[in-house]
């Protein structure tokens, strides 16, 4: 067993290779909960605490809320919200009825946005008020009958409650909502008028999808990728027990991540309800806010992506605020240099490791042992129940150990597939093998390490080049504080390597240090022959770097 599987050796003793999956609708999770640690708290919100009971009847409430509107199982209902109670109660609400969650991005454009619900074919979105107007111009290009609309507002306590509009007002920002508009209704009325009774409908959990999560589009079209109930149980009881120390109705999750988001959504909103623990609802990623909370809140547990561990150990106040509460922190998303780990694991005194998913797996699928032997530079080992290996690009046939090929995996949390698109289904699930799009390989020891994305690969005069390793050499280099590369058209090469260098506050670096740099670690044709000092770089709201957009503005220069 663990020839075929090296990386079995390296499960702690606290972690089995299987496990058995429950087969039941996902809202159970709160629910069960819910119905053991009723006065536990739930949800904590800029202030407001909600305990599971409550968090509990506004699920049910909002489940009848949408029956009261004709929503039938198997409907598709798009909530656009940011971390707050509302969205959590929807999501909770939704899956209680058989509905399809859909979580949209509230910073999409109004053509994204189109193009999403259009193609979920979803009646009826959750909003802010902030985002209602875009979400009014869009609706008469989509199927949207129903707008349900929310504010920050309705969960804060007082007074801050009372002082947000006016602040919102005085900043030029409008609120104002035609609540008697044509399907238009507010949340928290429609949660007043609804039912509290119980309902948490029965599900087929292998076959029946309770979420539509769309890719992030960096790779061309946005695609739903359907999610059962047992892909998203599975892979939360999976990461669960991975964290095998963690303790039921103990700990705090901090919820810095976008629930919207599929990873905030596993290791962030269904663990921390598995678990009883209280989530620390972030609305939006501000280092001053994260410092604070987490100064007050004490959070012990803290999902993120490694912008955000930058941002932390290198903001002035750090040493000045108490971070000592954190425990756990899986990071997701990009690939998290080693010289952050230490810092942050230094200052924390907690561990924090990094992972590896993708949407189509709900999403994580490795991880580094959280307190056993770890590989730092390298994405871990298969989760439980998921085997995971290396195929060449061509021929499909498996590679040997060490050598770079596409990443498959195949276990319990892999999508059903694509929403209405076969072909893309057939294409990217064979034989029961995910086929990641990602370059990577396995080590003799079982550790997975991911080379990068398989259209990221930079050919230069003949030459295979890994943004990857660049970018690690870059990190290294005490001035730069974010870096990304990227493979530029080049009249000799065919393409060139490109450096986007975001440097450190108060710190200088040239090009020609930055070459120098680079040529005492890197072989010659790795070398970036083009540099670009920026600001900052653009990042979708989880913190990846879009090379895609660096791309686009490079061929809009020319």
């Amino acid at each position: 067993m663990s020839e075929a599987k090296p990386w079995l050796r390296h499960y702690p003793e606290e972690v089995a290779p299987t496990y058995e999956y429950p087969k039941h609708n996902l809202a159970r999770l709160l629910v069960d909960s819910a119905q053991k640690h009723p006065d536990r708290p739930a949800l904590y919100f800029m202030g407001t605490t909600l305990r599971y009971r409550e968090l509990l009847e506004a699920s049910y409430r909002f489940a009848d809320g949408l029956k009261q509107l004709g929503v039938l199982p198997g409907e598709r209902v798009s909530i656009m919200l940011p971390n707050c109670p509302s969205a959590i109660i929807a999501y909770f609400g939704t899956l209680m009825m058989g509905g399809i969650v859909v979580m949209t991005n509230p910073l999409y454009v109004e053509r994204e946005l189109i193009h999403q619900l259009s193609d979920s074919g979803a009646r009826i979105i959750v909003t802010l008020d902030l985002l209602f107007d875009r979400v009014q111009k869009a609706k008469a290009r989509t199927p949207i009958q129903y707008i349900i609309v929310t504010s920050i507002k309705d969960y804060l306590p007082f007074p801050k409650n009372v002082l947000y509009p006016i602040k919102m007002k005085k900043d030029g920002v409008k609120l104002d909502v035609d609540y008697g508009g044509e399907g238009v209704y507010a949340f928290k009325r429609l949660l007043r008028s609804a039912s509290p009774n119980p309902v948490c409908v029965d599900v087929n959990a292998d076959e029946d999808i309770a979420l539509l999560q769309y890719t992030g589009g960096t790779t061309g079209i946005s695609k739903g990728v359907m999610l059962t109930h047992t892909n998203l149980i599975a892979n939360t009881y999976q990461t669960t027990k991975w964290c095998y120390r963690i303790q039921t109705g103990a700990e705090r999750f901090l919820g810095a991540i976008p629930c919207f988001h599929v990873f905030g959504l596993t290791v962030l909103l269904n663990q921390s309800m598995l678990q009883a623990g209280m989530l620390i609802l972030i609305p939006k990623f501000d280092i001053a806010t994260i410092l604070d909370t987490i100064n007050k809140m004490k959070p012990t547990i803290f999902p993120g992506a490694p912008t955000m561990y930058i941002a932390i150990i290198n903001h002035k106040r750090v040493k000045a605020v108490d971070i000592s509460s954190i425990n756990i922190c899986v990071s997701g998303s990009a690939p998290l240099p080693l010289e952050v780990q230490e810092k942050f694991e230094a200052l924390t005194g907690g561990k924090l490791i990094e992972g590896y998913g993708l949407t189509e797996a709900s999403p994580v699928t490795h991880a580094n042992p959280i307190w056993g032997y770890r590989k730092i530079g390298s994405i871990g080992i298969p989760l439980p129940d998921t085997t995971a290996k290396v195929v060449d690009v061509n021929s499909g046939e498996e590679l040997p150990v060490g050598e770079i090929g596409e990443l498959l995996i195949k276990g319990p949390q892999v999508m059903k597939g694509y929403w209405q698109r076969e072909q893309e289904t057939a294409m990217t699930i064979r034989d029961g093998w995910l086929y990641t799009g990602d370059m990577g390989r396995m080590d003799e020891e079982g550790f997975f390490s991911i080379v990068d994305r398989k259209k990221d690969l930079i050919i230069a005069g003949g030459y295979n080049i890994y943004p990857r390793e660049i970018e690690e050499v870059l990190f290294e280099h005490p001035a730069i504080m974010e870096a990304a590369v990227a493979g530029v058209p080049d009249e000799y090469r065919g393409e060139t390597v490109k450096a986007f260098i975001v440097l450190k506050p108060g710190m200088s670096l040239t090009e020609k240090e930055l070459e120098l740099w680079c040529r005492e670690r890197l072989a010659a044709f790795k070398v970036p022959r083009k540099v670009e000092f920026r600001q900052s770089l653009p990042k979708t709201m989880i913190g990846k770097v879009l090379r895609r957009q660096l791309l686009e503005e490079e061929a809009n220069k020319s």
